[in-house]
């Protein structure tokens, strides 16, 4: 989920398979949303457990700010009751995620290229790169923009719903149902969206960039060894 996911950019070894739960090699799944594995080419996004020992704890992540990246969703419930805490509660969940991706890319600047082969090395600047918009792209879609959409259409239907339903409501139940059904509809929308991003960026970008750095690494080995 986008608490407890550390997207930390790594490299890995070709391989045309991956170990499951269970310690035994299943072929690689794009779809796995923990693992979020982009088709076993030269990036692996890891999990907390997986990362090394200095990049477990972040703070935004790891501590109550990870709640800043639940601001948009709070606003679009209560954006019929509040309306001028809809921007603000948007401008907030972007400067969590904005703050997330550069956190994210400046430990993999930091940290070690743990790669084995010298050609599939790649700088750190470029690690950085790739680790920050990886992170920006997945928490943008992931926390903010598809959860805002999502939880606007649920109030604007809860609504529609109230508005015509043929039981006579009193007027606090009109006013407040449409926003406690945006609330509540919160946690059952989490992890279906992320999982839906995983795999949509697992088959999109993710693959791209590591096809596109496994050719170019493959192209400057070849003009060192025709050297």
């Amino acid at each position: 989920t986008r608490d407890d996911r550390q997207i930390t950019m790594t490299q890995s070894t070709l391989s045309t398979s991956s170990p499951d739960k269970d310690g035994n090699n299943s072929p690689c799944s794009c779809a796995r949303p923990h693992a979020a594995q982009a088709c076993c080419q030269s990036f692996v996004l890891h999990t907390p457990s997986e990362a090394d020992e200095g990049a477990r704890y972040n703070i935004f992540r790891d501590s109550p700010l990870r709640y800043m990246g639940y601001c948009n969703e709070i606003g679009e419930s209560f954006r019929y009751q509040f309306p001028r805490f809809v921007v603000p509660s948007y401008i907030l969940s972007f400067g969590y995620v904005g703050a997330d991706a550069l956190t994210t890319g400046y430990r993999e600047y930091c940290s070690e290229d743990t790669s084995k082969d010298s050609k599939a090395s790649l700088s750190r600047e470029y690690r950085a790169g790739i680790a920050t918009f990886d992170t920006l792209l997945w928490q943008s879609l992931a926390s903010v923009m598809i959860p805002g959409l999502a939880i606007n259409l649920v109030v604007k239907a809860s609504r529609f719903a109230v508005a015509r339903s043929p039981v006579s409501l009193p007027a606090f139940a009109i006013k407040w149902l449409p926003t406690a059904s945006g609330i509540g509809s919160i946690p059952l929308i989490i992890h279906p969206i992320d999982s839906f991003v995983d795999f949509t960026l697992d088959n999109s970008t993710r693959a791209w960039l590591a096809e596109n750095t496994l050719d170019e690494n493959n192209n400057e080995g070849d003009s060192a060894a025709s050297k």
